[in-house]
């Protein structure tokens, strides 16, 4: 099993930046695909990126692709998401996730591990 502790939320400004860091504990990072979910106040989690084990492969929902990247280092057992031009739609509490499949796999049926989240605000 593997612990997962996301950090560096805050308040920003619209067209602010943020990078938010998640790190793993319990076992080696390089065993699982890494992805960072959302949910914003009276909505449901939602997907925002995802990474491959070895970091060569990322996914990103619609609305962040252009502005947000994911990365990972898996020396450090520490996964990323470079946030920038931040806007206020993207405000909510965002939790870091782990799984034993592969990203899509991933993505589309559940990701098996969670952190308990970290909250970013971004005002207008």
């Amino acid at each position: 099993q593997v612990l997962l502790v996301e950090s560096g939320g805050g308040l920003v400004q619209a067209g602010a930046s943020l990078r938010l860091s998640c790190a793993a504990s319990g076992r080696t990072l390089s065993r699982y695909t890494m992805g960072w979910f959302r949910q914003a106040p009276g909505k449901e989690r939602a997907f925002v990126a995802a990474i491959s084990r070895s970091g060569g492969s990322t996914y990103y929902a619609d609305s962040v692709k252009g502005r947000f990247t994911i990365a990972r280092d898996n020396a450090k057992n520490t996964v990323y998401l470079q946030m920038n031009n931040l806007k206020p739609e993207d405000t909510a509490v965002y939790y870091c996730a782990a799984s034993e499949s592969d990203p899509v796999v991933a993505v589309t049926y559940g990701m098996d591990y969670w952190g308990k989240g970290t909250l970013v605000t971004v005002s207008s």
